[in-house]
């Protein structure tokens, strides 16, 4: 059963970076010359790569400022790629030298950040690719391997795979026993081999065995405990409880050719429609190679948070609230109180259909409680003789109230 944090949280924060963030190349598929799903990323040589690891030293990593604006942008949890597919480990792992003990800079980056938000109250995810295009059992992406073919991919012998097979559990051990409590694994990479190779079940019973509360994504074959659909927002909601993972440019890690990033606009209103289908928003953030964020995330993610301080109210600890043909919106619902996110302009007022009309209290602009002015009609012979008709109710919307990015109207209704 999903524990109940995760079906209401609503937002949480990604975090993408390694080693190859101190030259602005995404992460890891570099190395195997790019993705098409990835359009600004760089086809960078295999032992140009990963030389990077050798001289990363993020001097200017606060994970306390990361901790801070999670908190202010009303984040609940956060997940940070303890290992990409690179297969640089950015924690102090027993079972491999290539990671961040082994860099100029030493710490176990990963330590850092979970006492950093656990002390802000958040949950911890870490994310965990089960491939390594580093480890020589995997085996290892070699120059020779380009281009990148999802159909076509390096095979090891069955030797080399129990041996690569071993060193991954031991990874995963080390995460799930070396940091307290975690609250979600979020695997990835799980095309290039069978369930049966990653002897996926077995993982997964380690993995709960070690550490009863955590969630598992839907990334670990036949495992997950919830779905993860990634850049952009399902038509309709997933059966299962979900999340989307999105990025604010086109890639996950920091990547210096890539400008084309969404808008604060836009980015709050996807957060106001995954909220309304009762998913939650992953949000990426791409730390610089130095461990700051680039100012024009950071931009962004203020603005949200200017947002969130008055309108937090009807994203986190929601559910779903009216069907679509009730009204053309986003909306969600906590209790007796209805929330309307207008996400176009409308024209003088608002329409709601489908509410038991007899019940509304009072109708008022979330950001600073102001009433607004609303009629309602139904059915003439319901409005005689039904105690509880469903009608359609009509809200007056002055331009005053207009929020630049998302207004928000709350309907109140009787117990």
């Amino acid at each position: 059963m999903l524990n109940n944090w995760f079906d209401t949280a609503r937002l949480g924060m990604f975090i993408h970076w390694g080693h190859s963030s101190q030259i602005g190349y995404e992460l890891s598929w570099p190395l195997v010359g790019g993705v098409f799903s990835l359009p600004f990323c760089q086809d960078i040589p295999v032992e140009q790569y990963h030389s990077t690891a050798n001289t990363f030293n993020p001097q200017q990593y606060n994970p306390q400022e990361w901790a801070y604006l999670a908190k202010s942008l009303g984040m609940q949890y956060a997940i940070l790629t303890a290992k990409h597919h690179d297969g640089f480990a950015l924690f102090d792992t027993q079972a491999s030298d290539f990671s961040v003990a082994h860099t100029p800079y030493k710490k176990d980056i990963v330590r850092e950040f979970i006492e950093a938000m656990r002390h802000e109250g958040l949950r911890i995810g870490l994310y965990f690719s089960l491939i390594d295009w580093h480890h020589c059992d995997y085996p290892a992406f070699t120059q020779a391997d380009k281009p990148y073919r999802f159909d076509h991919l390096p095979q090891p012998t069955p030797q080399q795979w129990e041996r690569y097979i071993q060193f991954m559990f031991q990874q995963i051990e080390e995460l799930l026993t070396n940091y307290g409590q975690i609250d979600i694994i979020w695997f990835d990479g799980s095309w290039e081999r069978t369930p049966e190779q990653w002897q996926a079940e077995k993982l997964a019973k380690m993995i709960r065995d070690l550490q009863p509360n955590i969630l598992i994504n839907d990334r670990l074959p036949n495992c997950g405990s919830f779905e993860t659909p990634e850049q952009f927002i399902p038509p309709h909601p997933p059966n299962n409880p979900w999340e989307t993972c999105l990025t604010i440019n086109e890639s996950w890690g920091y990547n210096s050719e890539d400008h084309y990033f969404k808008s604060s606009r836009q980015l709050i209103h996807t957060l106001c429609e995954v909220a309304g289908k009762g998913g939650n928003l992953l949000l990426n953030i791409s730390p610089m190679g130095n461990g700051q964020i680039p100012p024009e995330q950071l931009e962004r993610l203020k603005d949200i948070a200017d947002w969130m301080s008055s309108h937090h109210e009807s994203i986190l600890g929601t559910t779903p609230g009216l069907e679509p043909w009730q009204f053309y919106g986003s909306s969600t619902r906590k209790g007796n109180r209805i929330y309307l996110h207008l996400l176009m302009k409308p024209y003088e007022t608002i329409s709601v259909r489908g509410i038991p009309i007899k019940q509304v209290k009072s109708v008022s602009v979330l950001a600073n409680g102001s009433s607004l002015t609303y009629t309602s009609r139904c059915a003439i012979m319901d409005s005689l003789f039904n105690p509880n008709p469903l009608g359609e109710l009509t809200i007056s919307v002055p331009e005053s109230i207009i929020n630049p990015y998302v207004t928000v109207i709350c309907i109140d209704l009787e117990n």
